[in-house]
């Protein structure tokens, strides 16, 4: 079983490919967003996460779908962009560079967002069946237990079970990184769950 696709791209490419994707992954759409609507800054409020969720908590739904769209989309037109110029291995180190770099954005002091919807957009346009089994997958998740955390995290599980069914071997190991990061950055939100603590969405 090949976990990993063919490295046919020539190192070079992927040298640029790699920055220039973490760059594109590492603009805080949900700051930005907030700031330009005159929301305060979204780190000061809630969990202090700059992702989609604690904008929310702005009270402003709008800007939180804004936000949940635009972290989607730079996962996603960084595996595009990618793939376009190179190929398949070009548009993993895509994905995964610019996952890494909404997680851990240098100007932010590398303390980014959980990274769920950024994970979403970018199996989106690697593998669409695997994403939209994914998105399926976190929003019956939410319908069952109304937590936003519980739900990233069994999307983010499912996800190589989904490349499996499917028979996308070669994108295993890439989703079992980001799924494994997932759950890295939801550390709290797994003691809270397990606590009974963890607050329902929209609270």
């Amino acid at each position: 079983m090949i976990l990993l696709p063919a490295f046919d791209t020539a190192p070079l490419v992927l040298v640029l490919i790699g920055p220039g994707a973490y760059l594109l992954g590492s603009v805080p759409f949900g700051l930005v967003i907030t700031r330009l609507l005159g929301l305060g800054d979204v780190r000061q409020i809630g969990s202090g996460n700059i992702g989609a969720t604690n904008v929310l908590r702005t009270g402003n739904k709008p800007a939180a779908l804004a936000t949940l769209l635009l972290d989607a989309g730079k996962g996603a037109i960084a595996v595009l962009i990618a793939r376009t110029i190179a190929g398949e291995d070009a548009a993993q180190l895509a994905g995964l560079a610019s996952f890494l770099g909404h997680l851990f954005p240098a100007w932010l002091g590398f303390r980014g967002g959980k990274g769920v919807a950024t994970f979403l957009g970018t199996l989106l346009a690697l593998a669409w069946p695997v994403g939209l089994a994914c998105c399926a997958t976190w929003l019956v998740t939410l319908k069952l237990t109304r937590l936003s955390s519980a739900s990233a995290l069994v999307a983010s599980a499912s996800a190589a079970v989904w490349a499996l069914l499917f028979g996308l071997v070669s994108l295993i190991a890439l989703v079992l990184a980001l799924a494994a990061l997932v759950w890295v950055r939801h550390a709290a939100n797994i003691r809270r769950i397990l606590a009974g603590t963890e607050p329902n969405v929209g609270k």
